[in-house]
């Protein structure tokens, strides 16, 4: 099997997703970097997810700000909902074409029930903090927490996770409250390191976004290299590592993430499926240990 559909068990889920999971933020929401920001029309977009299900891919993580991505999802793939592992967010609320935050009890109860309604299901399997500007406040607030325990109550989601960083995604691990925890950690960013191994120590599950550095670690950085040298300095000396071809810097990344142990799934955001595809491949790239010492260096180096 390849690396890509290596099934990975979530130890307080008892659950197993793809270590290549699928990111439904752009086909909601434009997004990304250079020119192919505009999403997807509503018929290629639901091509697209039954392709990623096609694949063998077990994970679709979503949120109410990526847009239209949960109804997409609803309209397109809820009939073959017993294939995937449904993650949505609620915290940050769609608004078109911008959002909003809302972290009372209540609002939290409605998107909850809006979401499944968009999804077309009646239970979603991890229901996530999508946090804003003061995440502190929403933890010791803690009305979003009870919602979501209280949701869980009521058999709508099965269970809780946290998308945040740094000391206060240690305390989300420590709290005992979440069951998944979604960290950003790339190449370029391993300030997560300990969370990491934190949570695999506790059974949590671990899903990780901006793992490719949202583009940085793809052909998509090439022209904006020259634009900012300095602020690119680790993805040039990266880039050098591979002998400049962008293809084996983008293995490098997800090798790099593949080799992390407590790492469960990544997130791969896409509108081609044919990145998806490359993705498998670029899984299966072969890397001498010098490079991997090398690589690991740079890496230790964004701390």
């Amino acid at each position: 099997m390849s690396k890509a559909l290596e099934r990975r068990i979530i130890g307080r889920m008892n659950k197993e997703v793809t270590f290549l999971g699928f990111g439904a933020l752009e086909i909601g929401r434009d997004w990304g970097i250079g020119s192919e920001t505009e999403r997807p029309s509503e018929q290629t977009a639901g091509t697209l997810l039954n392709e990623v299900l096609d694949l063998g891919i077990t994970l679709i993580d979503t949120a109410s700000a990526y847009h239209a991505s949960e109804e997409r999802i609803g309209k397109s793939i809820a009939s073959r909902r017993s294939q995937y592992v449904l993650a949505t967010k609620a915290g940050e609320h769609n608004q078109y074409p911008g959002t909003y935050y809302d972290f009372s009890y209540k609002a939290i109860k409605e998107s909850i029930d809006r979401s499944l309604l968009l999804l077309n299901t009646d239970y979603i399997d991890v229901l996530q903090i999508h946090f804003g500007p003061d995440p502190q406040k929403v933890l010791d607030d803690g009305e979003t927490v009870a919602a979501m325990k209280d949701a869980k109550k009521e058999g709508k989601i099965g269970h809780l996770g946290a998308s945040i960083d740094g000391e206060l995604a240690k305390r989300c691990i420590l709290s005992g409250d979440f069951d998944i925890m979604q960290l950003e950690y790339n190449l370029l960013n391993v300030h997560n390191d300990e969370n990491i191994q934190l949570a695999h120590e506790r059974g949590i599950g671990v899903f990780i976004r901006g793992g490719l550095g949202y583009g940085k670690l793809t052909s998509r950085v090439l022209p904006q290299i020259t634009n900012d040298p300095a602020g690119n300095a680790k993805v040039m000396k990266l880039l050098e590592l591979v002998g400049g071809e962008s293809d084996r810097l983008t293995a490098l990344a997800l090798q790099f993430l593949y080799r992390k142990e407590g790492i469960t799934s990544i997130l791969a955001g896409t509108k081609n499926i044919n990145h998806l595809r490359t993705n498998f491949e670029l899984l299966e790239v072969d890397f001498e240990d010098r490079v991997w010492q090398a690589a690991e260096e740079i890496a230790s180096h964004a701390k």
